[in-house]
């Protein structure tokens, strides 16, 4: 029987991007079905690979720019760019992102946004009207202190002395907001959690550690980010730290709000409404998504739990793949299907040549179908 299989992972985080890792099942599952019409589309929810698949769908060009990292070394960041609709795409990860640095050699309270404002300004230069930014993956938990003074923004404190690091933002006193420049009409945040930026659930707590903050750093990292919370909001009065994904990306999501006049979505529905995915999966029979690591944390609001998601709303098998599957992800009713590169492999193995064992994955399973 011919089948029509979408074939829809996110990335396989350190591993795959979400095209390469498309193409290695698309390419797996050939071999046993040569016969089925496959589609490949890569998703994103607003973490790495965004620019990728978000330029990809919209047809934009990368376009490369001088900047620093989060640590303020050099480096050449990509950015998209569709001249017709105006539309910049940006990826944080891709400047200030946690891979981009050595593990272990930085500390979060010396890393910041900064290199951001640069690609903001590239893309501004060209005529962007509209830009959509993805912020998941950061190394950064400075509630967007960096990107704002590229941007123009001055941090002081009771002195009126300058404010250049994020830490000092716990003797913050006012701010001053740059002259009115040319800016987007539109910003589109795409945020991959909900966090609210303080609190128990906030950025520091729950994605800090991550990043490399410990329990002991806690108290200063919230205490600076409190002030900076409180002390803006005086002249907007709103308090966007308790916007639904302000804590995303180290405060990045809050940062966008009170500095840049960004709006902030979920990076999937971004994805998909951009994809026009309810209108893919519908002419579809079989849908095949999967990322790095299939466990409870992928049905919060990831890609990868979203798509199956709608493939049960529309009554259309998915099969989930990844390279690790927890218990509890596997007994999901969402899926008709859970596989992981473990079954036929050792961790490591599957780690030095993802791409081979991902398809010979897809194989195996395309063969039992």
């Amino acid at each position: 029987m011919r089948l029509k299989v979408l074939i829809a992972p996110d990335k396989f985080k350190g591993t795959l991007s979400a095209g390469a890792a498309a193409a290695a099942i698309a390419r797996g599952w050939r071999r046993a079905r040569p016969q089925d019409a496959l589609t490949l589309l890569p998703i994103t929810d607003g973490g790495d690979g965004f620019g990728e698949v978000m330029g990809r769908l919209l047809g934009a060009r990368a376009q490369t720019v001088e900047t620093v990292d989060a640590a303020h070394q050099p480096c050449c960041a990509r950015w998209w760019w569709e001249p017709k609709t105006k539309t910049a795409v940006i990826e944080s990860a891709a400047v200030i992102g946690l891979v981009m640095l050595r593990p272990g050699r930085f500390h979060p309270f010396h890393l910041d946004t900064f290199g951001l404002g640069a690609v903001f300004h590239s893309a501004l230069a060209k005529g962007a009207r509209r830009c959509l930014v993805g912020i998941g993956g950061s190394a950064t938990n400075d509630g967007g202190f960096g990107l704002a003074r590229a941007l123009g923004w001055q941090f002081l404190d009771r002195l009126g002395q300058r404010i250049d690091q994020w830490l000092g933002l716990a003797r913050l006193a006012a701010v001053w907001r740059p002259e009115p420049q040319p800016w987007f009409e539109e910003l589109l945040v795409a945020v991959d959690v909900q966090n609210l930026l303080l609190g128990p659930r906030g950025a520091t707590r729950v994605y800090g550690p991550q990043k490399g903050l410990r329990p002991r750093d806690f108290p200063l990292a919230e205490r600076c980010l409190r002030r900076l919370a409180t002390t803006l909001k005086r002249e907007p009065r709103r308090d966007f730290s308790v916007v639904p994904g302000a804590g995303a990306a180290g405060g990045l999501g809050f940062g966008l709000l009170a500095f840049a006049h960004g709006k902030l979505e979920p990076g999937f529905d971004l994805f998909a409404r951009q994809a026009g995915l309810t209108r893919r999966l519908r002419s579809v029979d079989l849908v095949i998504t999967g990322e790095g690591a299939l466990d409870d944390s992928s049905f919060m609001g990831k890609g990868v739990g979203q798509i199956a998601r709608h493939c049960r709303q529309l009554g259309i098998g998915c099969i989930g793949l990844a390279g690790v599957l927890s218990a509890s992800a596997s007994k999901r009713r969402v899926f008709i299907q859970t596989h992981a590169l473990t079954e036929i492999t050792r961790l490591e193995k599957a780690k030095a040549e993802p791409g081979r064992w991902l398809a010979e994955l897809a194989t195996v399973v395309a063969q039992r179908l």
